[in-house]
């Protein structure tokens, strides 16, 4: 058999419906994580470490040190949202050279699937099609101290080193922290801890530890007597702006209505993630959220090697968050992403980023930060591009201008 060689160990389990019919498992070459995390007070709700604990006690999820590869891209222009950038700001999406120094010759990122440039691109396009040329001149512009504040922030890393490289993911972290960064963008920009204990009480039943910062006076209220409606109090520190934060939930709900992460759509509920694949397709993520739940999907080789040409985390680890998403959202009814107050929903051309009244796409600003009035032609993906404009674009401060 092409399936099976001598000394495989194959596992064989009753049918859950027909005990009469049995299932085969075969112990995986391939290992993996996922995390389910309340964003709100960062709960773990579920945790998977491998695919057996008799196997090996290692936990992938909290203890597997990983690049995150695009997955870590969002903090990056999150970083940018937050000073100065807009979603619809243009970015060349062209090749960059960066001179690394001390004899190390000159670095070239490249897009995925060696795609070339294709122009002047808005911010929410960068993420949504994960455009590594993007990043890279995104990141070189606002500068990797910044980002490496963003990712302190974030929890992503405690001390990240200033290298570009390190905006496209190829400074390694864990599924539960990077799944915890996400759940921040969700619940608005707050500071939230992963726990697996949700309160600690003594033998007369006095809670003597809490985790969940939130407090509602009014909450413990029998009967209604005219009082205001009870209001959860959130004293957790803050990341981020929460008009950023939603701006980057909304761009992430683009990338699955209409990038990288189109897999998702079949949940049929109101979904944002991004998905994340590393040099060599070593390792496939794909981190994702619902307005109440952050899911984050991890699936490599425990001594890090290709996975296969094939491999993408689109592919492999997007159908793992869509298949969990669908039993754990099912039955519930599809609630929209929260909008906090401030932010502008105004119809854009998603090519231009300016304003226009036919077709578009919703896109959301803060106060002050609309487009023009009028749309420019949309760009093409295939509009060619002259010696002397990719000289432009590539020479000088990268065209960030």
């Amino acid at each position: 058999s092409q399936l099976l060689s001598v000394g495989d160990v194959v596992y064989v389990e009753p049918g859950a419906k027909d005990p009469a019919r049995v299932r085969l498992r075969q112990i995986p070459q391939i290992n993996g994580a996922i995390v389910a995390m309340e964003p709100f007070s960062g709960r773990v709700l579920a945790m998977v470490g491998g695919f057996s604990h008799d196997q090996s006690e290692f936990n992938r999820a909290t203890q597997a040190l990983r690049q995150p590869g695009s997955v870590f891209k969002p903090f990056v222009y999150a970083a940018a949202l937050d000073n100065g950038y807009t979603p619809t700001s243009l970015i060349p999406d062209e090749p960059v050279a960066i001179e690394q120094g001390a004899g190390l010759g000159t670095w070239r990122p490249r897009n995925a699937g060696r795609a070339g440039g294709t122009g002047p691109q808005t911010l929410r396009n960068g993420i949504q099609r994960s455009k590594n040329f993007m990043t890279v001149r995104l990141a070189r512009d606002i500068g990797m101290p910044l980002v490496g504040e963003y990712a302190r922030r974030f929890g992503v890393y405690d001390d990240m080193p200033f290298v570009l490289s390190g905006a496209l993911g190829a400074v390694e972290t864990t599924v539960m922290r990077m799944t915890a960064a996400y759940a921040m963008l969700v619940n608005g920009g707050k500071r939230i801890r992963p726990t697996l204990v949700d309160r600690i009480q003594d033998r007369h039943g006095r809670t003597i530890f809490r985790h969940d910062r939130r407090s509602c006076p009014g909450c413990a209220a029998t009967r209604w007597a005219g009082q205001a409606e009870p209001k959860l109090t959130d004293r957790s520190d803050r990341v981020i702006d929460p008009l950023t934060a939603y701006q980057m939930v909304s761009i992430l709900e683009g990338t699955v209505r209409a990038g990288t992460a189109r897999v998702v759509q079949s949940v049929g509920k109101p979904l944002g993630g991004k998905t994340g694949t590393t040099n060599g397709a070593k390792d496939l993520w794909f981190i994702g959220f619902s307005p109440d739940l952050a899911v984050g999907v991890y699936i490599g080789h425990d001594n890090p090697t290709p996975l296969g040409a094939s491999a993408w985390g689109s592919r492999y680890a997007a159908p793992i968050f869509r298949d969990f998403m669908s039993a754990a959202l099912h039955g519930k009814p599809g609630v929209p992403f929260r909008v906090p107050t401030g932010i502008k929903l105004i119809r854009v051309d998603p090519g231009s980023g300016l304003r226009t009244s036919d077709g578009g796409i919703l896109e959301a600003f803060k106060p002050g930060t609309a487009p023009a009035e009028t749309a420019l032609p949309r760009f093409s993906d295939s509009l060619p591009a002259g010696q002397q404009d990719r000289a432009a674009l590539t020479s000088g401060s990268g065209g960030l201008y």
